[in-house]
């Protein structure tokens, strides 16, 4: 199988897909394979917005977010999937060039999804913002009144949602996590994701960026859980420059802003194929990535 076969990439060189010849699965910006005992993640150059991958990506972003992942996953002290970055022997064998791979794969340990995200957020804005304003609490927490856009809450709190093959992810209850997977279960993933959070966050301030909140994935091996998938990237996270933070507005952020942005000011519907982005967007969001890296690590 030749390169331009096996790798699909867009004119500024930016990876949007890969076909190993290994059985798989593609999400918004992975390509999961299935290596047997283990699996092989590849995050590709892939960028979604409003629930749309667009048609060209940012170049080196997936390589970015595997080198953050794997700079979480040694800092915490906390079970997870990852095994090593190295590309395999078992896909070298197959001749496929190892240098495309190489430092955006992850080989992880394989491990039963449990099907909520688990988010925490220390700040309120996005999806915790709009539901605020309408009933003064976040899935079912009561919050205190008169809270501004982006304020800092008076603790973290865990707020889960469903995991949407499609579209949003929905906000519920720790109630109705508690009803699908157990009481138990959801009290010990409330906690562990609380844990790394405060873990995370104390360490971004320290370096001059909040996290306002992330998500989680986690997954169950055995009796053991694990932390899975990637972990307080800026896809995941609202990273925030702490020098800048003033609350009752939205505040400039380490992530897709700059996308969201440019598509909010063209005429696109969001229910036909998106735009391609201008060069300008792509280099200023690719530079945001690079520098909340280089911050955090």
């Amino acid at each position: 199988m030749t390169r331009h076969e096996t790798f699909e990439f867009d004119p500024n060189g930016a990876l949007l897909r890969t076909h190993l010849p290994l059985p798989g699965q593609s999400g918004k910006v992975r390509d999961v394979y299935d290596l047997g005992e283990h699996l092989l993640i590849v995050s590709t150059d892939r960028i979604s917005a409003f629930d749309w991958i667009l048609p060209n990506g940012i170049p080196n972003k997936g390589s970015i977010l595997t080198a953050m992942s794997r700079f979480w996953f040694d800092y915490l002290q906390v079970p997870h999937h990852l095994i090593s970055c190295d590309v395999p022997q078992q896909v070298i064998d197959l001749g496929i060039d190892p240098a495309v791979l190489q430092s955006r794969i992850m080989v992880v340990r394989k491990a039963q999804v449990v099907p909520f995200e688990c988010v925490i957020r220390g700040f309120i804005e996005g999806s915790g913002w709009a539901e605020y304003q309408q009933n003064g609490a976040i899935c079912g927490i009561p919050l205190p009144a008169g809270l501004q856009q982006c304020d800092r809450l008076p603790e973290p709190i865990f707020t889960p949602a469903t995991k949407a093959e499609t579209g949003h992810d929905e906000n519920v209850s720790s109630a109705t996590m508690a009803s699908a997977i157990g009481e138990e279960r959801t009290e010990l993933l409330r906690r562990l994701s609380l844990q790394v959070y405060t873990a995370a966050a104390d360490h971004a301030a320290s370096r001059g960026i909040l996290i306002a909140d992330t998500k989680f994935e986690w997954g169950v091996v055995g009796d053991d859980v694990i932390l899975i998938d990637e972990v307080l990237t800026p896809d995941s996270s609202r990273f925030w420059p702490k020098s800048s933070y003033e609350p009752g507005h939205s505040q400039p952020s380490f992530d897709k802003q700059f996308v969201r942005e440019w598509l909010s000011q063209t005429s696109w519907d969001r229910n036909s194929p998106p735009p391609t982005l201008p060069a300008d967007v792509v280099r200023r969001t690719g530079e945001k990535y690079q520098e909340a890296l280089d911050i955090l690590t």
